[in-house]
């Protein structure tokens, strides 16, 4: 049997930072958050599975809004500390905003100004 689920650092918490980006576009469209159970999961499912703090339980990424990210890849970094999730993301919308990314905004003159994406 592999181990390949080791070689992942998770934190104290049992956690990973795991970031999406768009497979087709290169966009990177969220950070957040994945236990083991949420890693295998996703390699079972071929959709994007993470670890919601908040509500201290897995979801599924697009579950109640059809946003769902279909996975392509899964990347492990250098030190094993943080995982990159290739997927395509479905309706072009991954932020709960309604926004295609997360990061929509931009430090310009002391401040975060939002981008018109």
């Amino acid at each position: 049997m592999s181990d390949w689920i080791n070689k992942i650092k998770f934190n104290e918490k049992g956690l990973v930072p795991a970031i999406a980006q768009e497979i087709r576009t290169g966009k990177v469209l969220m950070l957040a958050w994945m236990n083991s159970e949420a890693v295998k999961k996703t390699l079972e499912l071929g959709t994007a599975v993470y670890y919601s703090r908040s509500r201290d339980k897995l979801w599924v990424k697009g579950e109640t809004s059809g946003q769902f990210q279909v996975l392509n890849d899964l990347r492990l970094d250098c030190d094993g500390d943080a995982i990159l999730v290739l997927v395509e993301q479905k309706k072009d919308i991954a932020c709960h905003t309604g926004r295609e990314t997360c990061f929509y905004r931009s430090y310009e003159d002391n401040d975060w100004k939002e981008l018109i994406i």
